[in-house]
């Protein structure tokens, strides 16, 4: 994904992006030499996470604090994006989509769209296995 439009939101993992180092255009390169391929430009993210809080209103569109089994990361704009059902109250496993704000200490993202996936736990199973695999295949 090198210059141009951005691509389509890329999964990751919190722990993933919090390596990855601001590029040019708004772009950001997470490094992937452990897995022997080179960085992967990217700008829109895709990461689950169980809501530990949110933050109503306020200047930022509200907030909320994530965790996927990797760390910690947070979330901007969540009151002003299409959730589907309700999703933002602690507890609830969630998909979003996200354009990437900073990576250090730790990832936030300013939110597209959010989804409550709590329903069917194997999402939250097989998020890391779902990641793991496509960064596999990704050139």
């Amino acid at each position: 994904m090198a210059g141009g439009a951005p691509g389509p939101p890329v999964k990751v993992l919190a722990a993933q992006l919090r390596g990855a180092v601001r590029g040019d255009g708004g772009m950001w390169q997470l490094a992937r030499a452990e897995a022997g391929r080179a960085p992967l430009c990217l700008r829109a993210v895709w990461m689950q996470g169980t809501v530990l809080e949110v933050e109503r209103g306020g200047a930022r569109g509200g907030s909320a604090r994530l965790h996927d089994d990797s760390g910690p990361f947070t979330v901007l704009g969540v009151e002003e994006v299409p959730k589907g059902r309700p999703c933002l109250s602690a507890g609830k496993y969630v998909m979003v989509m996200g354009l990437v704000r900073s990576c250090s200490p730790e990832p936030v993202l300013r939110a597209i769209k959010m989804t409550d996936l709590s329903e069917n736990p194997v999402h939250k199973d097989m998020w890391s296995l779902e990641v793991e695999d496509l960064h596999r295949v990704i050139p």
